[in-house]
Formats: structure tokens, C-alpha cells, sequence
């Protein structure tokens, strides 16, 4: 064989084994997502690469037969073909036998060479860049391949299947997506730029709902503006002027004992048809809804759905009323300010390194806002004014300060026990985690 055929077998051998790499790499990188939307589109192909990932061992073991097999061959056939050229130039200055063993080691090298760039490591980003495209354009042809070696492939093919067995292992592919596999790919989107980081912020925050509590979202029972049974009617016209909600919890005797509520529609067309309004009227009082305290988003969701209701009471296992929650409120903290741009804000950043907190927000946001992946004993509170309660183990005072994760917490304001706002500090690097109490 001259040294011209010789390069031509070379080539195509190098162009057999990037095939094999191409096919290889495509299939293993290929996304699932991307090809099911492809196959529901009437791409077959797709629908066959599916399959394959499916169970591709058969299709692995043809690649590793024709990378190997390629290998081999063109070691023996670069070795004849460029190993007497070599020789013959460092006889010029070296003896025969060490110019044999020089002329050996040059061929080899440069053989080696051209199968790791043109056979490894260009097919394989290739393949990596567009691996659902290229995956489909090889799929006939490897179908083909393995058709043609289906005797060895059963051989390899059974050989690995029993040392899978006999290690316990399984050589079927997790496709399972989970929450987080979804939360990465937005956050990957967001540093591309295709997804914007407020459209990321709802995502993330939708699927929080499975784990924040409805107490993150709720109002506190020192926010509610409630009314009594017996209540006359200008003290119902004069607290809906001064404290103007959707929904009020009607209420026997004490804040404790909810019986129904009364929305402020019917209340607003009993004064505007200039009727007496009286919360006697079983007609005007509605049954509400009461959820316990423990329960997560995502679950007073369902039984927003279940009842056709978008208010709720909560109450504690004691059955002591602790907020009201509507079904703006879960809204709201899945949207973020995109809902609500012009409510008071809960968060407040001064400068880079500090915030103005209010007492009642959502431990979540205060994380993601400081950039801190968790607080000390995260499973006893659900707002900051309950993180700080725990870390000083009473009720905090005005400049009480707690120290953890490179942030200082200090209470600057306190209303009759209820925390109003906290100065949030980033800290030097080194400093420690403490709480200090007011002297």
C-alpha cells in the first residue's frame, strides 16, 4: 500500500470514528424534553431516539465496538505507513536501531493525534453543541450498524448486562425531573438572559408553595379588622371608613370565636340602598372558612378550590384565631411586586450592605434576600421577628441584636411586644455567630 492510499484509509478510518463519537455523545447529551416536543411535533426520528435512550445498551455497545475496532486498525495501518518515512529521516543522524524505535514513536504520535482531534475531540463538542439534531441525523445509520453486527452485539451486550447484575446495578436511565432540576434550568435561562429574573422569581416562588407555611402569607391577628355579632350599624359604617378591607371575620363575643363573614360588597350596597346593616342577618353572614395554621400554601390552595371560597381564618392548635389569609395573599407572594408594586414594602434596602426588615416577613424572603441558604433552628418560625424570639429565647427588646452568617439583626422598633423593624447589617469577614440583649 503507498503512503498515498495509506492516507486515504487513515482518513477514512478517522471519519468512521468520528461518527461513532458524534453518535455517541449525542444520544447520552441529547435532552428528553427537547426530543418528546420534537416526536409530538411528527418527527419519527425523534420518537426512535427516544426509544433508544430508553435502553441503549445495544446502541452503546456498537460505538464501543466501532471506536475500538477503528482504533486498532488504524495503529496498524498509520504504524506500516508512516513508521518507514520516519525511520529513514532519523537515520540521517541516529543508528538503526534507534532510529527504528524514533521513527516508531513519531508515527505513533502522529497517528494518535490526528484520531483525538478529528475523531474525538471535534465530533464530540459537535455533538455537545446540537445534540438533538445530530442524534436524529445518525440514528438510521447506527440503526443500520447494529443491525449488521447484531451477533456481537448480543455477545457485549449480555457480557455487561451480567456485571450490572452481579455489582446490583441498574442500567436503566433516571429520566425523573425534579422541582430542582426545573429550578436549575430557569436559573440557567436567567444567566443566558432568555428568562428574566423577576419571570425566575415566580417560578421559584411557585414551587415554595409546597413548603412555605400559610403564616408566610397571612395577615396577623393584630391586623385583623373584625366585627361582632351585636355590633351596632355606625360602628360597622365607622370601622369599614377607617380600616377598609374585602372581607371581614364576623365574630361572637371575642376574636376567637369566628362564626361566619361578611363581604364588603354587601355591606357597600346595604348603605348605598340607605338600609340598616345588622350582622344578625344570617342572609348577609356567610360561612367561612377555618384551616389550621400548619398548613402549607399549596394545600390552602386546594381548599380554595374545594369550596369555591377565597378567605380563610386560620387558627392555632389551641384554636386561638391567628390571622386571615385571602386568596390574594398566596397570589401576591407567588407574583412578588409584580402583583402589588405599590403596597409597603416589607423589605428595604439603604445602601449594598444593609436592610430595613419588618418583624412579620416570611423567613424565605429574608434569605433570599441576604443571600443565605438557611437559619439556626429553621423548623421553630416562620417570620424573622420569630427567628429572633428563638435566637434570644424571650420577647426582644429595641436594640436587642442577634449575629449569624456574616449579618447582624438588630431590633430598632418594638410596638406592645410586636417587632416593627429590624436593622439588617452585613458584617466584616470573621465575626461570630451571637445574640446580644439590651442592657
Amino acid at each position: 500500500m503507498t503512503l498515498y492510499e495509506s492516507f486515504i484509509v487513515i482518513g477514512l478510518l478517522i471519519a468512521a470514528s468520528a461518527f461513532f463519537s458524534v453518535a455517541e455523545i449525542s444520544l447520552a447529551a441529547s435532552r428528553r424534553l427537547r426530543l418528546r416536543q420534537m416526536a409530538d411535533d411528527g418527527n419519527l426520528h425523534a420518537d426512535r431516539v427516544l426509544r433508544v435512550q430508553e435502553q441503549p445498551g445495544d446502541y452503546f455497545t456498537v460505538v464501543q465496538i466501532g471506536q475500538n475496532g477503528i482504533a486498532i486498525l488504524g495503529g496498524i495501518v498509520g504504524e506500516g505507513a508512516l513508521s518507514p518515512h520516519f525511520t529513514a529521516f532519523f537515520g540521517m543522524w541516529l543508528a538503526q536501531p534507534n532510529a527504528q524505535t524514533a521513527g516508531f514513536l513519531a508515527s505513533f504520535l502522529v497517528i494518535t493525534s490526528f484520531f483525538i482531534l478529528f475523531s474525538d475531540l471535534f465530533p464530540k463538542r459537535l455533538g455537545m453543541a446540537a445534540p438533538e439534531r445530530l442524534a436524529i441525523r445518525v440514528s438510521r445509520p447506527m440503526a443500520v450498524c447494529m443491525a449488521l453486527m447484531r451477533p456481537m452485539v448480543w455477545f457485549y451486550s449480555r457480557g455487561a448486562d451480567a456485571l450490572f447484575r452481579l455489582f446490583g446495578l441498574s442500567s436503566l436511565r433516571d429520566d425523573r425531573i425534579t422541582s430542582d432540576d426545573i429550578l436549575a434550568m430557569m436559573e440557567a435561562g436567567a444567566v443566558a438572559g432568555v428568562l428574566a429574573a423577576r419571570e425566575q422569581q415566580v417560578i421559584t416562588n411557585v414551587f415554595e408553595l409546597d413548603t412555605r407555611t400559610v403564616g408566610s402569607a397571612m395577615s396577623p391577628r393584630d391586623r385583623i379588622a373584625f366585627f361582632l355579632r351585636d355590633d351596632l350599624d355606625s360602628v360597622i359604617r365607622l370601622r369599614i371608613a377607617a380600616e377598609p378591607f374585602s372581607t371581614y371575620p364576623v365574630c361572637e363575643g371575642d376574636i376567637d370565636h369566628v362564626v361566619g363573614y361578611v363581604d364588603a360588597k354587601d355591606l357597600f350596597q346595604r348603605v348605598l340602598n340607605s338600609q340598616p346593616i345588622s350582622l344578625a342577618d344570617d342572609s348577609l353572614v356567610r360561612k367561612v372558612l377555618i384551616v389550621p395554621d400548619r398548613l402549607t400554601l399549596s394545600e390552602v390552595l386546594e381548599q380554595f378550590r374545594q369550596v369555591h371560597e377565597d378567605f380563610a381564618v386560620i387558627v392555632n392548635e389551641y384554636s386561638m384565631v391567628v390571622g386571615v389569609v385571602t386568596l390574594n395573599d398566596v397570589m401576591s407572594t407567588v407574583m412578588g411586586d409584580l402583583v402589588s408594586p405599590f403596597d409597603e414594602e416589607l423589605i428595604v434596602r439603604r445602601d449594598d450592605n444593609s436592610w430595613l426588615i419588618d418583624g412579620v416577613t416570611p423567613i424565605e424572603d429574608v434569605l433570599r434576600t441576604l443571600g443565605l441558604d438557611h437559619l439556626p433552628h429553621a423548623d421553630e418560625y416562620e417570620t424573622l421577628a420569630g427567628f429572633l424570639m428563638v435566637m434570644l429565647r424571650r420577647v426582644p427588646r429595641r436594640t436587642d441584636s442577634v449575629t449569624w452568617g456574616g449579618f447582624t439583626f438588630e431590633v430598632l422598633d418594638v410596638d406592645s411586644y410586636r417587632i416593627d423593624q429590624v436593622m439588617v447589617s452585613r458584617l466584616p469577614e470573621g465575626i461570630s455567630n451571637t445574640a446580644a440583649a439590651a442592657v
